[in-house]
């Protein structure tokens, strides 16, 4: 069953095409990959289709429903990671996923995923007080602990240390075997050719190609260049 449709999706900003006709599907376990240089669009794409921005043209199904038509009650049933983005400085750790559990709904395995990520001492502290890669591990943490059908995690790794990278590719990994769905947007190959089951690689808004034989995608580049 496909859990996102998009048909023919283009966006401009200012004259400028982020995305250009792009059109794929995802299907209900998948790991999917969004790969592409820096300004591809990728991140625009998440957005539409998370429903933070709206689309110029085409057609988008999320979870069977249209972005577009109630972008705040989609969100609540989604998992979202995105690529730049700090909890509210004033809230300590534990304050803010009470806040994302009052939008979201409250899950009895919060206390579970802060343990995966080894974030316990994180919580008490105020989020402007914490390093990078605890924030990062803090949004990482909001995006699973409810446990929502769909995750999209955009440059998910960015500021972890390599010892954190492996507990957090363990979530998603676990996330995906307990029946969930993640798009995962990444300009690294290296993590794409791990993580994901397909890949779609956009270069100027466009899908220039899906691959579905991920394990050899540094190859595929290096013979590219």
């Amino acid at each position: 069953m496909a859990v996102i449709k998009a048909d023919d999706v283009s966006k401009s900003f200012g004259g400028v095409e982020a995305l250009k006709n792009i059109s794929f599907e995802v299907e209900e376990g998948e790991i999917v990959g969004v790969l592409g240089p820096n300004g591809a669009g990728k991140s625009t794409l998440m957005k539409i289709l998370t429903g933070q921005i709206k689309r110029d043209s085409g057609k988008v199904k999320v979870l069977g429903q249209d972005p577009e038509d109630d972008p705040a009650g989609l969100r609540e049933k989604l998992g979202i990671l995105p690529e730049r983005e700090d909890p509210p400085s004033f809230l300590t750790g534990s304050e803010y996923l009470e806040f994302v559990a009052d939008i979201r709904g409250e899950s009895s395995r919060r206390d579970e995923w802060i343990e995966k990520l080894n974030m316990e001492k994180d919580m008490r502290k105020l989020t402007q007080d914490l390093s990078k890669g605890e924030r990062q591990k803090l949004m990482i943490t909001q995006a699973f602990f409810h446990e929502p059908e769909l995750i999209f995690i955009d440059e998910p790794l960015i500021n972890l240390d390599p010892f954190v990278q492996e507990k957090a590719k363990d979530v998603f990994r676990e996330h995906v075997e307990n029946g969930g769905t993640l798009v995962m947007s990444t300009h690294v190959v290296s993590l794409a050719e791990e993580m994901c089951d397909r890949v779609l690689f956009i270069e100027e808004g466009t899908v220039v190609e899906e691959v579905e034989e991920v394990e050899n995608l540094r190859e595929k580049f290096l013979d590219e260049e």
